[in-house]
């Protein structure tokens, strides 16, 4: 039984690098990010429609020689029991997978990737790789060894992989994007494929954190955002 979808969206040009894809959003999550804008998916699902995944294939069908295939993000869908069947009913229809994840779930993510049920897969990591800063972003308590192994399971991966990093000022400074940039090409200096691991950097949006007081913090700029990806940039390549 697959779990509970709670938001869709018929076709984005943002979610799948390269691809059109649409977008399922799965409920609940294990983090509490301050900044996190989905925060009602993950607070209180209740309060959303449960949509069919039969009613949204149907709508997708049509679509197949537009749309490249469907993005899974929530939430945190690598908590549901049911995600290998989500994904096995979606590649069923005849649709391409990515996932969206937090990394907390490795053996999931393991055996995801080698049943073949996910074609790219795209990991927000929070922090640079230590527990007191990693809290601090994910507003609870997660071993960076848990996530330092799921880095590892999507360095191995024969699928496509995509490390994404929300900068918010109050939260991370350039040192530690410029940091966890260096603990990525660590752990990528292992990766069998020939490309060096990538890290795109988020701007923080304070519309609708998940922590009001952000409301009150300012983005960086796009220059500075700018700056650090190519920072970035220099040292993964």
């Amino acid at each position: 039984m697959h779990p509970p979808i709670k938001g869709f969206i018929e076709t984005s040009f943002l979610d799948w690098p390269g691809q059109v894809c649409a977008v399922i959003f799965l409920p609940y999550c294990n983090l509490r990010c301050p900044y996190c804008h989905n925060h009602q998916l993950v607070l209180k699902p209740d309060t959303l429609e449960t949509l069919s995944l039969d009613a949204i294939l149907d709508r997708l069908r049509p679509l197949r020689d537009w749309i490249d295939g469907i993005c899974i993000t929530g939430g945190e869908p690598t908590i549901h029991r049911g995600l290998p069947d989500l994904l096995k009913t979606i590649h069923e229809a005849g649709f391409k997978t990515k996932l969206d994840t937090n990394g907390t779930q490795p053996e999931t993510l393991h055996y995801l990737i080698a049943e073949k049920l996910v074609d790219c897969v795209a990991m927000d990591v929070k922090a640079p790789l230590d527990d007191a800063t990693y809290a601090r972003c994910a507003g609870v308590f997660v071993p960076t060894s848990i996530i330092k192994k799921s880095i590892e399971v999507f360095m191995a991966a024969s699928v496509p992989s995509v490390f994404r990093c929300t900068v918010t000022p109050t939260l991370l400074a350039e040192s530690d994007v410029c940091l966890l940039a260096e603990q990525l090409k660590d752990l990528g200096a292992v990766r069998p494929a020939a490309s060096a691991p990538s890290l795109t950097l988020q701007n923080f949006n304070p519309a609708n954190p998940m922590e009001p007081a952000l409301k009150n913090v300012k983005p960086f700029t796009e220059d500075a955002l700018s700056r650090m990806q190519d920072q970035v940039n220099r040292i993964l390549s």
